[in-house]
Order: structure tokens, then C-alpha cells, then sequence
């Protein structure tokens, strides 16, 4: 990083931004990467409608929210996969430095859940365990120490999942990287093609989402598809 180009104002805006308990409550309630009305913010932030509009006003100045408007109401999310990335980085280092890291995350959050847009918990690490052992992931690509890329076998077995590897890599966003799962202190599989994973994921009902929570559920089909496809058995 180039820290005579950092804008330490911004920095310090965005940081204050996230800071306020609230308007952490809010940004961590869209992580399941479903839209909310401010009501609804406002009754998962314990606070007032009229304060909750003042909290998303501050988090959309700092692009941190978008909103849409349909008709009467304005549903609010994430600005991006950036913001959830930086809100995940957060937890871990709010978990703090232990000898011997000892999880207290609810079983059903720990077990799966989605990353904003891609899988993580248990089960997120585990599959990303067996995509290595598999030979699916390069560590080697450009971009830092985390980043990944797929190998000549993960992309042949991505795309007989129904992925379109090629949009993937043209997105904006990053494609691959091992992001640092909070709960278990471990990678599981982040980036464009994670996220393409998951939407496959779902759409075959191998994951099933739960309502108003980022817990997923692995399905009795998904069960017996992880194991016949990745050798993965849970």
C-alpha cells in the first residue's frame, strides 16, 4: 500500500461510520445479503425509526448501504462484497489473539452460513479443505497471499456445476481468495466464483436458506452430492 496516497480522512470516517454500535448492528444484520426496510433495521438496532434513518443516511454517505426504492419503501444492503469483506475482517480481529481458539458461535451459524454471498462456516472451511486436496485450487496466482485461482481440473469440474468461470473472472471483483472464516479461524472459499458456487449451490437445492437468519442448511440431496462430488461427508 502506497501510504502517501492514503486518505486517512476517509479512513477515519468509514472506521467511526462502522463504529457506532447501532450502525454495526444494522451493517451486520445485511450480511446475509438480503435487502431491509429501515423499520426493520431499526427493530434489529434497538432504536427509533427516526434514528435509524439518521444511521442509514451516515452509512449510505460513506457508501458503505445502497438503497432501492420500490414504491413506497426503500430497501437497504450492502454496498458490496468489499464491505462485507471488511465487516468479516472485523469479527476476526474482535475475536482476538488466543493460545487455543475456542469458537462460541451458535451451532447453527457455526455450522453454515453465508459470507455476505459466498458459503462459510464448518462447512464452507471443510469444502475448501477438500477443494485443495482435490488439486481444484492454485495458490500460486498474482495478488496477494490469499488470492487463489482455479486449476486447469477446477475449472473442467466448476463448469460441469453449471459456473460460467469466464464471467467470474471478468467481474469486478476479486475471483478467488481464502478468506478468514470468524468463526472458525480458518479459510473457506471467497471471491466471484465462491459466490457463483453458492448461487449454483442453492438453485439445486444443495443448500437451503434459512428466514431472517444467514444460517444455511445442508439438504439430505446436497449431503449425498457433496460426497459424490468432492468427497466431502458431514
Amino acid at each position: 500500500m502506497d501510504v502517501e496516497k492514503l486518505d486517512e480522512g476517509a479512513v477515519s470516517r468509514i472506521a467511526a461510520a462502522i463504529g457506532e454500535p447501532a450502525r454495526a448492528r444494522m451493517l451486520y444484520a445485511l450480511l446475509d445479503n438480503r435487502a431491509r426496510t429501515s423499520t426493520e433495521l431499526a427493530m434489529l438496532a434497538d432504536v427509533s425509526p427516526s434514528t435509524a434513518s439518521t444511521h442509514l443516511n451516515r452509512l449510505k454517505a460513506e457508501r458503505l448501504v445502497r438503497v432501492l426504492v420500490q414504491g413506497k419503501h426503500r430497501y437497504y444492503s450492502l454496498e458490496g462484497a468489499n464491505v462485507a469483506g471488511v465487516l468479516e475482517g472485523l469479527s476476526v480481529l474482535a475475536g482476538g489473539a488466543r493460545a487455543e481458539f475456542v469458537p462460541n458461535t451458535p451451532n447453527r451459524l457455526r455450522a453454515a452460513r453465508s459470507c455476505y454471498d459466498h458459503l462459510a462456516g464448518t462447512l464452507g472451511v471443510k469444502l475448501y479443505d477438500r477443494f485443495e486436496a482435490m488439486g481444484l485450487l492454485d495458490a500460486s496466482a498474482s495478488g496477494g497471499d490469499d488470492a487463489r485461482d482455479l486449476t486447469v481440473k477446477g475449472v473442467r469440474l466448476f463448469e460441469s456445476l453449471g459456473i460460467d468461470v469466464d464471467a467470474a473472472r471478468a467481474s469486478r471483483r476479486r475471483f478467488a481468495f481464502a478468506c478468514l472464516d470468524w468463526s472458525e479461524r480458518r479459510p473457506h472459499l471467497g471471491g466471484a466464483v465462491a459466490a457463483a458456487f453458492m448461487a449454483i449451490a442453492l438453485k439445486k437445492r444443495w443448500l437451503s436458506p434459512t428466514r431472517d437468519s444467514r444460517a444455511i442448511s445442508l439438504t439430505t440431496l446436497g449431503a449425498r452430492e457433496f460426497a459424490s462430488r468432492f468427497g466431502l461427508r458431514v
